[in-house]
């Protein structure tokens, strides 16, 4: 990626003493089923950001409710200090903030460059446009080798390259990636970490979910820990292991695990 887009890629002001994301006291359910309990999280400008839990934490659901794919009971989100709780997703979109989807979720049956094509709506403009695909060539050369085939036809890993630069090229001021090296072989989670690493020091800000906790906590500056809807630590990831017991909750023992 070159040097234009990364000094283009956070164009607008950023909130509060540089923070661009906060979540403040957000509950969401699913039919009788609490799924957040009072999640409150905030990313600052130029971060990455972990979310760490095992699966039915609550992980997933706060990427796609700050994204607008599910509405919050109550609690707020802003984005730049713009109030957007309950906002659909595609607005939340064209703000700015591009989530890579559990699963990579592209279109199998559209070719790479179409499902580059839908990532850069919403923001799309034909001069940065081509730019911007050659910088995602040369992030991803696979998918200009691969530009006309289907997405379905890809391998896993490649699919996963193709979720992501589609997320890129919305050219995103907030980058939000769930489970980016979920069901992927060892060697192409070595590259997706890479990959990640790669794009913090182009200055993008991200926010990770992982369940590979050791790889995310070794290139986060700051981490949360949810279990069962709440949020059991946040800070540094090197003080997690001193003030949680982070056995107890990845084996679900309970709602605790604070070290006392």
């Amino acid at each position: 990626m070159n040097a234009e887009i990364s000094k283009k890629n956070n164009p607008r002001e950023t909130g509060t003493n540089g923070r661009i994301l906060s979540m403040s006291n957000v509950f969401v359910s699913y039919a009788e089923v609490q799924a957040l309990h009072g999640i409150s999280l905030e990313v600052y400008q130029g971060e990455l950001v972990s979310i760490c839990g095992v699966n039915g934490s609550g992980k997933s659901t706060s990427l796609k409710t700050i994204a607008g794919l599910i509405k919050p009971q109550s609690g707020k989100i802003y984005f730049r200090d713009l109030d957007i709780t309950g906002k659909k997703a595609e607005r939340i979109h064209r703000l700015g903030l591009a989530l890579v989807p559990e699963g990579r979720e592209i279109f199998p049956s559209l070719t790479v460059a179409e499902n580059l094509r839908i990532g850069a709506f919403g923001r799309y403009n034909p001069k940065h446009y081509a730019d911007d695909l050659e910088d995602m060539f040369g992030l991803f050369p696979i998918l200009k080798d691969r530009y006309t085939q289907a997405g379905g036809l890809l391998s896993g890993g490649e699919q996963q390259m193709l979720a992501i630069a589609r997320a890129l090229v919305s050219r995103p001021d907030l980058l939000m990636m769930d489970e980016p090296s979920l069901g992927l072989s060892p060697t192409m989670v070595d590259q997706i970490f890479e990959l990640i690493v790669a794009l913090k020091a182009r200055g993008i800000t991200i926010l990770l979910v992982e369940q590979n906790a050791e790889r995310a906590l070794k290139i986060a500056d700051r981490a949360y820990l949810l279990s069962t809807g709440y949020i059991r630590f946040a800070g540094r990831p090197e003080d997690m292991s001193s003030e949680v017991d982070i056995t107890s909750v990845y084996l679900g023992e309970g709602r605790g695990g604070v070290n006392r």
